[in-house]
């Protein structure tokens, strides 16, 4: 079950094995890809812009220069006493990801 929908494919197959050997294990194989919503690189590219806006889209030589330079836009990054802590907070609790999802919604017939 790949997560990535772009980098697992049938045809990577045929990039590290012969013709021959790449079609039979095609053959054999059911790729079951997973929802786009509930990927894990959706959460890592909305971190990945969060910094991005806040200080990779600048050469910062220090943390010194950077608090010199006033270009801290995160409030936590203007403290002195720790640098920023960003987070992807997920609107469930631990608690509630241990139960079904299938608790929170409701089945309709179509």
């Amino acid at each position: 079950m790949p997560d990535n929908l772009n980098t697992h494919k049938a045809g990577s197959l045929y990039d590290a094995f012969s013709p021959e050997q790449a079609r039979a294990m095609a053959r054999k194989l059911e790729f079951h890809y997973t929802p786009k919503h509930g990927s894990w690189l959706n959460i890592a590219e909305i971190e990945l812009a969060v910094l991005s806006n806040l200080c990779l889209s600048q050469r910062i030589a220090d943390e010194r220069t950077h608090r010199a330079s006033g270009r801290s836009k995160h409030p936590r990054a203007q403290r002195k006493s720790r640098a920023p802590q960003l987070a992807l907070h997920h609107p469930r609790r631990s608690a509630e990801t241990r139960s079904p999802l299938s608790s929170c919604f409701s089945l309709t017939d179509y």
